[in-house]
């Protein structure tokens, strides 16, 4: 048998447009970097997005807001978070993405990150339009199984305003229980 020759640090490494999936580098929430697959996602040019604040990719400004804080307390140095949320493309077209995220500071998650999204086949329907950003937010965490005190903990409220939050929302759709919930949201493309 031949030995193999030990392989080269720079050999290993890979420039984010070579990567296959759609990835941006940001500092600040601040798009410093993307590749081609992430701008093709949101239906730009890579240059449009360079040097633009993540806030033109949310549906609004009170959902590019509260995503900020729930990942500010959740996305310490070096720790892999994730959520799924409505991003806005270009002309207004909306979708269901996964993000995943790292830092690379603990003292500051927003100062050097990397994000990758993944588009969800999960249509946007009228009646998840109609829900504000929050009840989405808990309704997302609800359909990923996630207790209320998981939830209460993801985004900084107490688990009896998670309680009541499902108890209203279950009330404005129809359905009796934390199950029929959670099929009406994928059922409405949740």
């Amino acid at each position: 048998m031949s030995a193999r020759a030990p392989l080269d640090d720079t050999a290993l490494r890979f420039a984010l447009a070579e990567l296959p999936v759609p990835l941006v580098f940001a500092t600040h929430r601040i798009i410093r970097d993307c590749n081609a697959e992430f701008a093709a996602l949101f239906g730009f040019e890579r240059r449009d997005l360079i040097d633009a604040s993540f806030s033109r990719l949310y549906p609004a400004l009170d959902d590019f807001v509260r995503t900020g804080e729930m990942w500010r307390s959740h996305l310490p140095g070096g720790q892999v978070y994730q959520d799924e949320r409505i991003m806005r493309g270009a002309m207004g077209r909306r979708f269901w993405a996964r993000v995943n995220g790292r830092s690379r500071r603990a003292a500051d998650p927003f100062a050097e990150a990397i994000y990758a999204f993944q588009p969800l086949n999960r249509p946007v329907t009228g009646a998840t339009l109609q829900l504000t950003g929050r009840q989405r937010q808990i309704l997302t965490l609800v359909a990923q199984g996630r207790t209320n005190g998981e939830i209460a903990g993801a985004i900084g409220l107490s688990p009896r305003t998670i309680e009541a939050h499902r108890l209203r929302l279950s009330r404005a759709v129809g359905v009796r229980n934390g199950a029929e919930l959670v099929a009406w949201f994928l059922a409405e493309g949740g």
